[in-house]
């Protein structure tokens, strides 16, 4: 079955001159892919044409007059910028010329049209922004909610966790994968009500619940799901975010203190760039907004090539393995009990 792809190429920091070469790339190594490029057409077919691309590969261009600045509010960029690359490319996915978009640019707008373009899936009442972060096992720790919703009943957090358990066991061919309740203790008496009374659905789901785990544990690996409320969930990652960006000026800094320093840090390049591959956020770009009626994928915003074709991979890991079937089907199976 042959996979379309809509692409935001306006949105991001750097717009087509990242999302049109790594479209490219995407392709080339897709033989089955077909990707609609969707943005300003002169814009998107001068970076084609500087690169040469002709009729053997299958990306066409969609025109779309408006761009969603990545500050602008997402009331705004509903309802005033019907033409905008990104509203063109969710509408793409609605009517079917499409089996998933992605787009790098405002979350917030990017959530407030696929919601409103494409609707929830039966049995969801919100939806959710669901990314992997890199773990000590290797593995992986899928999270949500990323930043969605800041006010989260107990329902909602176990409708978070079908949907992550069923990502997981779609892309990453876990069956049965484990569920963490992100909690400020592993005991059952700790947190606040919303947590204990998520905990206690979770305990009496079909989920393969794990219990409470902290924050530490994300990076462990302890479970390959970690649930939580989008509130808690966007501080964590954006604290984790900058923990590392500190890490990495304070390396540089050091070894850039002295000559020393600086033979020292050539002495040990290899280790430095093994480490710097392993904890790249680029390997991990990608975060999926779960729940909706189609597949919609959100690159960060200063994604360079190779991580925005990782968030194009994702999308194609989506629809190939039926994510969207999948939490369909567990909604409607329990529903009917």
């Amino acid at each position: 079955m042959a996979l379309t792809i809509a692409i935001d190429c306006m949105g991001g920091d750097h717009g087509p001159k990242v999302t049109v070469p790594a479209a490219i790339d995407f392709a080339r190594a897709n033989a089955d892919a077909r990707l609609l490029l969707v943005g300003r057409e002169a814009d998107l077919r001068a970076v084609l044409d500087g690169a040469g691309i002709g009729p053997e590969l299958p990306i066409e261009i969609r025109h779309a007059s408006e761009i969603v600045g990545m500050d602008e509010p997402p009331a705004q960029a509903m309802r005033a910028k019907k033409d905008s690359s990104m509203r063109v490319a969710v509408d793409l996915v609605k009517s079917g010329d499409a089996q998933a978009c992605v787009s790098a640019g405002n979350t917030g707008a990017l959530m407030a049209i696929s919601r409103f373009v494409l609707k929830m899936l039966p049995g969801i009442d919100r939806p959710a922004i669901a990314s992997v972060l890199p773990t000590m096992n290797g593995r992986g720790t899928y999270v949500l909610d990323l930043g969605a919703n800041v006010d989260c009943s107990a329902r909602h957090l176990l409708e978070f966790a079908v949907m992550g358990a069923m990502l997981v066991s779609a892309v990453e061919h876990r069956e049965r994968p484990s569920i963490g309740l992100l909690n400020v203790g592993e005991e059952e008496i700790k947190g606040n009500e919303v947590v204990k009374q998520a905990a206690e659905l979770l305990r009496a789901s079909s989920l393969n619940f794990h219990g409470n785990v902290e924050g530490d544990d994300i990076y462990k690996g302890t479970t390959d799901v970690v649930v939580c409320d989008g509130f808690v969930g966007n501080v964590a990652l954006k604290s984790s975010e900058g923990l590392a960006r500190m890490l990495a000026t304070f390396l540089r800094e050091e070894f850039d203190r002295n000559l020393l320093t600086r033979f020292a840090a050539l002495v040990a390049w290899p280790v430095l760039a093994g480490f710097k591959r392993r904890v790249d956020p680029g390997r991990y770009n990608g975060a999926s907004l779960l729940g909706l009626r189609g597949v919609v994928v959100k690159s960060h915003g200063s994604a360079d090539r190779q991580a925005f074709c990782r968030a194009l991979d994702r999308a194609a890991e989506e629809v190939r393995n039926d994510v969207l079937g999948r939490i369909s089907r567990q909604f409607a199976t329990a529903e009917s009990h």
